[in-house]
C-alpha cells in the first residue's frame, strides 16, 4: 500500500459539490492501493454542511487544522447564510485586494507545519493538493523543497484569470502570475477538469509541455445511484430540477422570465410543468419568482443532504444548468454536470461555448440553448415538454456516462501517481 499525503482545505463536512471531487478521490484510494492522509480544516463556518459526506470514508486518517482565516473565525456560527450576491462581490473583491493569493493563507501556513511534521515521522510516497485555495499550491512546493517528495497538484478551477479573480491593478494580477509560476516550476505533475484549463495553462506559461498536465474530468459516483431500495415518487407534472447554488457566473433570472413567458402564451403546458430547486435559491430570485407571479409553478426544497439530493435528481424528468457569460467563462466546468449525466435524464443545458457545453453535447441527451436568449430558452422548454409527453425525451450515451464515475476517475489519479514514482526513482 502507498501512501498519498492529501492537502484539501475545501472538505467534508463542509457541503456543497466543490468538496465532492477530493472527497471521492479519497473514497477509491485505497482500492487502487493507495492509503490516503487527508490535511484539512477544522470547524469552519460555511454555507452548507453535510456530515453525511463523512459516511463514505469511514477510517480514512484525517488531521484538522484550525487557523484564522475568515471561514475558521467565523466557526462559531457554523452554518453561515449566503449574503446577497452584491454584498458577497464585495466581499470577494476586497478579499483579492488584500489577500495574496488569498484569504486562506493563514491556514496553509499552519498545514505547512503540520504536513512537515507529518512527513517527519512518516515516509508518503507523494503528495496531492487539490485548489483553490491557490496558497495551499504554494505551501506544497515547500513541503517538495524540504522534503524532496512528488507533488501532483489539481486544478479545480483556474488560478490566473479565472472566472472570479479580481485584479484591483496590473500589479496584483503580476503578482499572482508570479506567485502560480513559481509553483507551477517545482510541480511533477498537474491535472485539471477539462481541456480548456489545460490549454490556457500552456498558453500562460511556455514551460510546461502538453505532457505536464493531464484532464480528469469531474464524474459521478455509481453508489449515490443504487435506487432499488429507494421508492420513486411519481409525477403528476412533468418535473424540471436545478440542483446546486447561485453565484457569480450563473443565474435562474433569465430561466424564469423564459417560463414566464412560456404561462403567458402556452399556459396548458405550463401548467403541468413543475420547476424545482434544491440547494440555495436566494432571496433575490424568490423575489423574482413572486414579482413574475411563478409561485405556484415552483417547488423549492432548499438544501438537502447530498444522498437526499440525488434521489430528488432521480425522481426528476428533466435536470436544468446555467452558465452565464464571464470573462474566462469557458473554463468553467461545473461538478453537479456530471452528476447530472449520473442520473441518465435529458439536461436543459443554457451554456456559452466553453467546457460546459462541451461536455454537455458529448451526453448526447442535452437541450443546449445560449444562457441569455429567454425567447430560446421558452422555445426548448416547448420542445422538452412535447418529447415528455410523447415518452420520447432522449437518452444519453451509456459508454461516455461509465467513463466518469468515480471509481474510473480515481483509477486515473492513482496511475498518475505511480508514473511520479517511477520517475522519481529513476
Amino acid at each position: 500500500m502507498f501512501k498519498v499525503l492529501v492537502i484539501a482545505y475545501y472538505f467534508p463536512p463542509m457541503g456543497l459539490s466543490g468538496v465532492q471531487r477530493t472527497a471521492k478521490f479519497v473514497k477509491y484510494m485505497e482500492k487502487f492501493d493507495w492509503q490516503p492522509t487527508v490535511v484539512t480544516t477544522s470547524n469552519v463556518a460555511y454555507f452548507a454542511h453535510d456530515k453525511s459526506l463523512l459516511d463514505e470514508i469511514k477510517g480514512t486518517r484525517i488531521v484538522r487544522i484550525g487557523a484564522k482565516d475568515p471561514n475558521s473565525l467565523l466557526s462559531k456560527y457554523g452554518t453561515v447564510k449566503i449574503p446577497g450576491e452584491f454584498i458577497r462581490k464585495i466581499f470577494n473583491r476586497l478579499s483579492q485586494t488584500f489577500f495574496i493569493p488569498d484569504n486562506k493563507i493563514s491556514w496553509s501556513k499552519k498545514a505547512l507545519k503540520v504536513c512537515s511534521q507529518l512527513l517527519t515521522e512518516e515516509k508518503f510516497d507523494i503528495i496531492f493538493v487539490t485548489i483553490p485555495p491557490f496558497s495551499t499550491f504554494r505551501a506544497a512546493v515547500k513541503l517538495k523543497e524540504r522534503f524532496s517528495i512528488p507533488i501532483l497538484v489539481d486544478y479545480r478551477d483556474l488560478w490566473l484569470d479565472s472566472y472570479f479573480s479580481f485584479y484591483l491593478t496590473p500589479f496584483h494580477r503580476l503578482l499572482n502570475k508570479r506567485m502560480e509560476y513559481k509553483a507551477l516550476k517545482k510541480a511533477d505533475k498537474i491535472t485539471v477538469t477539462n481541456r480548456v484549463i489545460k490549454e490556457k495553462l500552456l498558453k500562460n506559461y511556455k514551460f510546461l509541455t502538453f505532457n505536464d498536465i493531464v484532464i480528469i474530468s469531474h464524474g459521478y459516483d455509481e453508489e449515490d445511484f443504487v435506487t432499488s431500495n429507494i421508492p420513486m415518487e411519481k409525477n403528476d407534472k412533468m418535473m424540471i430540477t436545478y440542483s446546486g447554488i447561485f453565484i457569480e457566473y450563473n443565474t435562474p433570472k433569465y430561466f424564469l422570465r423564459a417560463f414566464k413567458q412560456l404561462v403567458d402564451e402556452n399556459p396548458e403546458i405550463a401548467a403541468n410543468i413543475t420547476l424545482r430547486f434544491i440547494g440555495f435559491l436566494r432571496k433575490e430570485n424568490e423575489k423574482l419568482i413572486k414579482k413574475l407571479g411563478l409561485s405556484n409553478y415552483i417547488e423549492n426544497l432548499n438544501y438537502l443532504d447530498h444522498k437526499t439530493a440525488v434521489k430528488k435528481l432521480m425522481e426528476s424528468n428533466v435536470l436544468w444548468m446555467m452558465v452565464g457569460r464571464k470573462k474566462n467563462i469557458d473554463a468553467i466546468l461545473p461538478g453537479k454536470i456530471y452528476e447530472y449525466f449520473g442520473t441518465m435524464k435529458p439536461v436543459i443545458a443554457c451554456v456559452p461555448k466553453g467546457a460546459a457545453r462541451t461536455a454537455a453535447i458529448a451526453y448526447d441527451a442535452s437541450f443546449i440553448t445560449e444562457p441569455y436568449n429567454i425567447k430560446e430558452i421558452k422555445s426548448v422548454l416547448v420542445h422538452v415538454y412535447e418529447l415528455y409527453k410523447a415518452n420520447k425525451l432522449p437518452v444519453p450515451k451509456g459508454d461516455f456516462v461509465k467513463n466518469h464515475s468515480r471509481e474510473n476517475l480515481t483509477k486515473n489519479l492513482t496511475q498518475q501517481f505511480q508514473f511520479l514514482i517511477k520517475e522519481n526513482v529513476s
